[in-house]
């Protein structure tokens, strides 16, 4: 599966993965994390569109 993002500090990267299939996820780069979710998914090519999904930590 390939998965490719959109928006976020991982915005243009693609990444390779294997064929189990993927639900959407935290994935960091340096200090900065983002919640990426899959919002299309290409039957006939396999790719994953994945876009960012911004959080702000809550205060209890």
């Amino acid at each position: 599966m390939t998965v490719r993002f959109v928006g976020g500090p991982l915005a243009g990267r693609v990444l390779e993965t294997t064929d189990a299939p993927w639900f959407g996820g935290w994935f960091t780069v340096g200090d900065t994390a983002g919640l990426y979710v899959p919002v299309h998914h290409d039957a006939v090519t396999g790719v994953v569109l994945a876009e960012v999904r911004v959080t702000v930590p809550r205060r209890w």
